[in-house]
């Protein structure tokens, strides 16, 4: 066997290898997650023989310096979610955890070494030049398939492995640089011995043959994608982004796909864009029949609520089963086009408020018929949110007029709000997603949300009640505090903290701490009752905490949803107590 063949032979061989890799972290991880829901379902089951759950509190060493030091620990010092910013426009985006560097150092290092090893550089230029050329090449098109499989929102990966989007996106993110990289070092290695034999002259003459041409245009579309993705202009401009990123993305790929239909590499690619276009198709026939039936289709109802919220309320052609947690992928075509924006689902099911009660009756559905609803808390931010604000304001503003009652279907008398009836809207919906972590098995649980995410919080409370009052869960401790800036900010939840609160059992295992940042009197401060309780000001996190922990049954459970700079408090406090007792943290957060 020839050094060329022998050499094309080992590049094959390390591609394979680079997959191999994947493969086994993904089984590490499967593992992991396996063993800790069994462990979880276990001390649940635990929980019927013992209802005091003292053995659950008492941690793995071993176990509590895994979280504290690697799983929950940023980067450096306590900053993880806390976006960096230059200015008031200006976002740098956040650092990652400690695990997710040692991940993407993993993988940087993997990639450099599989495209070095081997490699005779005491040999002559051209023969190294050549050799890292085709090297590079061959990487970076087999990581075009973990890349593309990366991008996905139904990434079978994120089931399986129990692995939120947002650390899926990093490493998209992360791999899309390495490919970048890879690339330039392929051209790189292509063009300077052509320049050096034959000069600049024949080197650009040569990139006129399609083949040629096909990776430059390849090597230009992903140049073009790296400068549009920095953090900055991605937030800034976020849905122009994406926009671009896709169809850059597609002129890359139709570009490579010429450029490497004679090597055993094009596989990769094969796979890869075989992978995302199902993936795309799969989409797109789950939302044709998510959100259409015959004489139905989805619909958003939408008013305004104080604080620059609205309350989205959808009625969705086929209902589904509702988990907490939940979140999923609004389109309104009228407002933003085709793009679709995550939420978390604040509330569903047949405990629909009274508002929302009205709605099925509006559409003259029978109750077996009518479409569950579901809602929505949207806080007004940039683009779509803001758009969507405005055009409510307006449509409250229109209905001043007498004429708009006549003319708009949706008036009718059971819809009246001391705002006017909601505006309705064709919708469409992507989901639903799951956050993937459940806390039946928590004795304690600790529920921690700033401004509209509660929305991620709350639909835990009726189910816990719930499987507190039959006996299938083991929360006997449960603790909501929730940070808004105004005591106006409280009627966005309180249809539903109405109902949850008259459930069974809610006054022997859940506390409701309510935080108002800006009161207008810190003497209208009042709290209700002794097991929901008002303060004014912020709340201090690590001594919330730490009373928790205190009086902690069993294994506690800290969820939050929140800003960066509440998800990094509660991080730290959460880390403070992790070794004298077991506590697990869940984040939620949509990064983008």
């Amino acid at each position: 066997m020839g050094n060329s063949m022998w050499y094309a032979f080992l590049n094959d061989e390390l591609c394979y290898v680079s997959l191999w890799v994947f493969a086994c972290l993904i089984a590490v991880i499967f593992l992991w997650q396996t063993t800790l829901q069994l462990a979880a379902h276990l001390r649940r089951l635990a929980t019927f023989t013992d209802p005091l759950q003292h053995f659950h509190r008492v941690p793995d060493w071993r176990l509590s310096w895994v979280k504290r030091h690697l799983l929950y620990a940023p980067l450096w010092r306590n900053r993880h979610n806390r976006e960096m910013r230059l200015s008031r426009a200006i976002n740098m985006g956040t650092l990652p955890s400690r695990f997710h560097a040692l991940l993407l150092a993993f993988l940087v290092t993997m990639n450099v070494v599989l495209c070095t090893v081997t490699i005779p550089f005491g040999s002559k230029e051209s023969t190294v030049a050549e050799l890292i050329r085709n090297r590079t090449g061959y990487m970076a098109t087999v990581n075009l398939f973990p890349l593309l499989v990366m991008a996905g929102r139904n990434n079978p990966l994120i089931p399986l492995l129990r692995v939120p989007f947002d650390t899926w996106n990093l490493l998209h993110r992360w791999l899309g640089r390495i490919v970048l990289l890879e690339a330039v070092a392929h051209v790189v290695a292509w063009g300077v011995p052509k320049v050096q034999m034959y000069g600049w002259k024949v080197m650009l003459a040569t990139l006129s043959k399609p083949f040629m041409f096909n990776g430059l245009m390849c090597m230009v579309a992903m140049l073009a994608i790296l400068i549009q993705s920095p953090s900055p202009i991605r937030h800034a401009f976020y849905e122009t982004f994406l926009h671009l990123h896709i169809a850059l993305a597609c002129i890359a790929l139709g570009f490579v796909w010429h450029h490497v239909y004679r090597y055993s590499c094009k596989f990769y690619l094969y796979a890869g864009v075989a992978f995302w276009a199902f993936e795309r198709l799969t989409r797109l026939l789950v939302l044709l029949h998510r959100n259409f039936r015959p004489g139905a289709r989805t619909t958003a109802y939408i008013e305004p609520l104080p604080g620059d919220t609205l309350r989205i309320t959808l009625q969705v052609a086929r209902p589904w089963r509702f988990a907490p947690g939940q979140h999923l992928f609004l389109c309104i075509p009228s407002v933003g086009g085709w793009t679709s924006h995550p939420f978390s689902v604040a509330w569903a099911g047949d405990t629909a408020p009274e508002h929302e009660k009205c709605l099925k009756n509006t559409l003259d559905l029978p109750p077996s018929s009518a479409p569950a609803a579901i809602a929505l808390l949207v806080r007004r931010r940039t683009g779509f949110t803001d758009n969507l604000f405005k055009r409510v304001v307006a449509h409250q503003h229109a209905l001043r007029s007498p004429m708009a009652y006549h003319d708009d279907p949706v008036s009718l008398p059971a819809l009246q709000s001391p705002t006017g009836p909601p505006l309705r809207l064709p919708a469409l919906i992507e989901g639903p997603y799951t956050s993937h972590h459940t806390l039946t098995s928590y004795g304690t649980i600790l529920l921690v949300a700033g401004g509209v995410g509660i929305t991620h919080c709350l639909p835990f409370l009726p189910d816990l009640l719930r499987g507190y009052a039959a006996g299938t869960v083991a929360a006997r401790r449960i603790t909501l505090v929730w940070i808004v800036q105004s005591p106006e900010h409280l009627e966005w939840i309180r249809p539903w903290m109405t109902e949850v609160l008259a459930m069974e059992g809610r006054r022997t295992v859940l506390r409701v701490k309510l935080f108002v940042t800006r009161p207008r009197n810190p003497r209208e401060i009042q709290s209700p009752s002794a097991t929901v309780e008002m303060f004014a000001g912020r709340p201090d996190v690590s001594m919330l905490v730490r009373m928790e922990a205190a009086a902690q049954v069993g294994a506690m459970g800290v969820v939050c949803c929140g800003s960066g700079g509440l998800s990094d408090e509660v991080r730290k406090a959460c880390r403070s107590v992790v070794g004298g007792t077991v506590v697990d943290y869940f984040e939620e957060g949509f990064s983008w």
